[in-house]
């Protein structure tokens, strides 16, 4: 049996886990992100990896998959959003502090790894992946490999223009999808609601206080269970603009598959639903051809550790 660690650092903690080759976490740890201090995250991952190591020495590599910009080598960290990583050279340094071969690999592109070989999308060989949290990231497998692109930085998919001249977004674009079909999106898409139809926001409102401001995305998730009609439309509008985006990418790449991850799909069917009608919607006229089905991921939060791991176990 052959077993590898992944590393899945975000911007509130580092997750670790040794892992075999089914996908199976046999061990795993956590630390706090120092997000702040870039010497200190990375002495994070150090400790994260020694003491799975410790554990488990017959491990043989080392896979780090991290929110941010990789460069086309896999040995940088470029740029993270929620980091203070800036042309950071991660691999080899964690190479020489473990004392095993390091792959580093952007986050979305490990989590979609891991649906891949282990999740939903195992018996395909290709997809697209849009992983729907605080932003959006993205990734696309095709030829049964990741497709990074030539400098690395391929499938952000949450800058892709939903809305000419639409809402700023951080990266510099306007209009970008991350404004419209993200956990950010949907806090604002509620907030909006509630406020101009107070109403239809009446559970909404009460778990929030009476203050529309102060309304967050569980609590948009728990009313829209509960039949808020403000909370639903949050849900809709955010289902709409990625079922657009799924049918643009389906359009273009025609992949077997298309996968849904992230945090905010723990809303299942109030926002899968959505996603599925406007992707069937924009692609009524193709129904002389076959067309990707849409699925909600399924490896959960082992999906960074586990997808990570194997891609180390790739080398």
């Amino acid at each position: 049996m052959t077993l590898t660690i992944g590393i899945d650092v975000g911007g509130t903690k580092v997750a670790g886990g040794v892992v075999d080759e089914h996908g199976n976490v046999l061990a795993s740890n956590r630390r706090p992100t120092p997000a702040d201090d870039p010497a200190g995250t990375r002495d994070t991952i150090v400790e994260v990896a020694a003491e799975l190591v410790a554990q488990y020495p017959q491990a043989t590599a080392i896979g780090i998959g991290a929110a941010a910009w990789i460069d086309a080598t896999g040995s940088t960290v470029l740029f993270a959003p929620n980091l203070a990583w800036r042309d950071e050279p991660l691999r080899d340094y964690v190479t020489k502090a473990i004392g095993l071969p390091t792959v580093l690999e952007n986050d979305a592109n490990v989590a979609a790894w891991a649906e891949f070989r282990f999740g939903v999308a195992r018996h395909a060989d290709s997809m697209v992946m849009i992983t729907v949290g605080t932003g959006i990231g993205g990734a696309i497998v095709t030829n049964g490999g990741l497709w990074r692109g030539a400098n690395g930085i391929a499938a952000e998919l949450g800058h892709i223009q939903s809305v000419p001249d639409g809402h700023p977004c951080g990266c510099g674009r306007l209009g970008c999808l991350e404004q419209y079909a993200s956990g950010n999106a949907l806090v604002r898409f509620g907030r909006a609601g509630a406020r101009q139809e107070p109403e239809r926001a009446a559970a909404l409102l009460a778990l929030a206080g009476g203050d529309p401001l102060a309304i967050t995305g569980r609590q948009i998730t728990e009313a829209a269970r509960a039949g808020d009609g403000v909370a639903m439309d949050a849900f809709a509008q955010v289902g709409y603009w990625l079922g657009v985006a799924l049918a643009d990418l389906a359009q273009s790449l025609d992949p077997q598959m298309m996968v849904i991850g992230g945090g905010v799909i723990d809303a299942g069917p109030l926002l899968m639903g959505p996603i599925e009608r406007a992707y069937r919607d924009q692609l009524a006229n193709r129904n002389r051809f076959p067309v990707a089905e849409v699925h909600a991921a399924r490896m959960g939060n082992a999906a960074g550790v586990a997808g990570a791991a194997d891609l180390a176990r790739r080398g």
